[in-house]
């Protein structure tokens, strides 16, 4: 684990979309961490239902009290967001910080989104040999702001609550990316709704577990005084209608608990996709993986790349995520009849390659 500066290095303004933009879309997707076959039926019928009040302003209060509900808190520690993306660039924006620091490999946006907002960034490397492991030690003391996934994309990596609560210091605040919490069964190790860490300000997304990347819904949990800083600085009516009635709807004990169900159904077919892997020769996956997609190392991963797109599978390529190299992909767990046309498809690659 060590600090780097960050000047220079990969494209933070890739994502796994544009492997199938274009001449991807006809590919079987496994670069994208949404959850396939979703928005269920349910959800697209209530929003379709909101489409009748569109003449009308949005209107969040109903649906920032059911994310409060959810997770036990006041409706003043809640901010709506278009996505979680939008929330990093509040971030970025609106707290004034001197040192801020993002532990890699993780999500590129909250990188990209204070060097926009002007802002010099050092990086914490997380290293393979470590398996990707969080020591709260490797950050510098002086950091005022902190970024840190839980479970990390790409790695897959669950950091323990303890752990990342153990970065919380007095004048700083410390980010923690659940987007995938929801992923994981039981949410363990989640720290959305504590009150007791200082300077905590926690980011989910609706769009990765419901399918909801095009409409764009998250939210923030922090403190009343840090929700009312990044308030100021969103757009009027940043989250349209049909966006609150879906983020209303994903917070319902029916939504939960059918999260919950598909988060076990993503351990058992991410175990099924590991397995598959494990017998590939050249292969190496990064373990224990507790999110819905898995990261692996392999020989030649940018020619293997290519190839799975001719054989008609999309895959996220791991160089653009600070710390790691071509040598990684990031792969989504799917069901398993996909997950195992898609292992064929790599066994053939591997052992022409």
């Amino acid at each position: 684990m060590r600090t780097d500066d960050g000047e220079s290095g990969p494209d933070l303004g890739h994502h796994g979309d544009a492997e199938i933009r274009d001449d991807g879309a006809a590919l079987v997707d496994l670069a994208v961490n949404v959850r396939a076959d979703t928005p269920p039926a349910w959800l697209r019928e209530r929003i379709a239902a909101s489409l009748g009040a569109l003449a009308a302003y949005p209107d969040g209060r109903a649906a920032r009290a059911a994310v409060a509900a959810r997770h036990g808190l006041p409706v003043q520690r809640v901010l709506l967001t278009a996505g979680a993306a939008e929330a990093f660039v509040l971030l970025a924006r609106a707290l004034k910080v001197r040192r801020p620091v993002v532990v890699h490999p993780q999500f590129t946006e909250p990188e990209a989104a204070l060097r926009d907002a002007g802002h010099t960034v050092d990086r914490v490397l997380l290293r393979p040999e470590d398996g990707f492991r969080l020591d709260p030690a490797a950050v510098p003391e002086d950091a005022d702001l902190v970024v840190v996934g839980n479970p990390t994309n790409p790695t897959s990596v669950l950091h323990p609550a303890g752990t990342v609560a153990g970065l919380a210091r007095p004048g700083r605040t410390l980010v923690v990316d659940e987007a995938f919490m929801d992923a994981v069964p039981g949410e363990r190790e989640a720290l959305a709704g504590r009150t007791d860490v200082p300077g905590l300000v926690v980011l989910r997304s609706l769009t990765k577990t419901w399918g909801l990347a095009g409409l764009r819904i998250g939210y923030v949990l922090a403190a009343a005084q840090t929700v009312a800083e990044l308030e100021r600085a969103q757009p009027l009516w940043p989250v349209s209608t049909p966006a609150l009635a879906a983020a209303e709807a994903c917070v319902a004990p029916r939504a939960l608990a059918e999260a919950a169900h598909a988060a076990h159904r993503i351990a058992a077919d991410r175990a099924h996709l590991t397995a598959g892997l494990a017998a590939v020769p050249g292969v190496r996956v990064v373990e224990p993986a507790e999110g819905p997609f898995v990261l692996v190392r392999l020989p030649g991963a940018a020619a293997v790349r290519r190839h799975l797109r001719d054989l008609g599978y999309a895959v996220r390529r791991g160089d653009t995520f600070p710390g790691l190299g071509e040598e990684w992909l990031r792969l989504a767990v799917r069901d398993r009849v996909t997950t195992d046309g898609f292992l064929s498809a790599l066994r053939g690659v591997v052992e022409r390659t």
